[in-house]
């Protein structure tokens, strides 16, 4: 896999599409804070859904597009209690064990979203091939592929500004990459 054209693809989407990407990324992030992180799950959905029309179709994203998954609502919010159980029980062992069930959540859960948005896979078997997604094309490039996206996502969240430019830019290389792999 050639990781240097994901990157590229996803820096030239995001550079095509800025104004639109910084609005509805905006709008996303205040919906989080103001429903306390009960609507990211599902808006996080809409918002891949959007990028990944947006690469297809090449249409602006639209702050709407954020409300278009809301029949995934109950799934994703009770995975997502799940997920943070597991991370918070990790962290009262030690630190070390919440931050590897974080990852390898991530790992095993990367194209989860685009896999219930785009096939309308139900969550159990969204999870089950998005991990398969992974790991059938090589533990090592799949590892790499989820160190770049998580390193992209801490550089931007590091200041809030920054999370506007590299939310959409992390979203968009794993879409190329789940582009690739759907293929």
């Amino acid at each position: 896999m050639n990781f240097k054209i994901h990157i590229e693809n996803a820096w030239d989407l995001t550079l095509e599409f800025i104004t639109s990407l910084i609005v509805v990324t905006l709008v996303m992030f205040c919906i989080w804070f103001l429903s306390f992180g009960i609507l990211a799950p599902v808006t996080l959905a809409g918002y891949s859904q959007s990028l990944l029309r947006m690469m297809r179709e090449g249409r602006d994203p639209s702050i709407r597009d954020l409300f278009s998954e809301f029949t995934l609502f109950l799934p994703l919010i009770g995975f997502s209690i799940l997920v943070i159980l597991a991370i918070v029980i990790g962290f009262i062992f030690v630190v070390l064990p919440g931050f590897l069930i974080a990852f390898l959540v991530t790992f095993a859960c990367l194209y989860m979203l685009p896999l219930m948005t785009d096939r309308r896979l139900p969550l159990p078997e969204a999870v089950k091939t998005s991990y398969a997604m992974g790991v059938d094309s090589g533990l090592g490039v799949h590892l790499v592929t989820v160190v770049i996206y998580l390193g992209i996502l801490a550089i931007g969240s590091s200041f809030f500004v920054g999370a506007l430019f590299t939310q959409p830019l992390a979203t968009l290389f794993m879409l190329s990459v789940y582009n690739e792999k759907i293929k």
